[in-house]
């Protein structure tokens, strides 16, 4: 016969693994959850940045004024040849400190 005892402990050791479970389930739901509202920020930033971007090229398109002091800033802002290319300016020799 088996000890009532022995039954308790094996029955509490079944529950403690099945809580261990849950737990690390939960753990992988929330991990999940976290990484898809991070996705939907970076896709919220992504698509601002688009939305500013394509306003400040068409402000720049309609006004010479604005265009020159955008493309000034630009000068100053961009570093990467790759970066300046895309706004016809020509590569840096070296970074300007200021």
């Amino acid at each position: 016969m088996s000890n009532p005892i022995d039954k308790a402990q094996q029955r509490i050791d079944e529950l403690q693994q099945k809580l261990k479970q849950a737990r690390a389930l939960k753990s992988r739901i929330e991990a999940r959850q976290r990484g898809a509202e991070a996705k939907q920020k970076r896709a919220e930033e992504t698509r601002r940045k688009i939305l500013a971007g394509a306003l400040a090229l068409e402000m720049m398109d309609r006004d010479e004024g604005v265009r020159a002091r955008f493309m000034a800033r630009l000068d100053r802002f961009l570093t990467r040849a790759d970066d300046r290319a895309l706004f016809g300016l020509p590569p840096r020799t070296q970074v300007p400190t200021t």
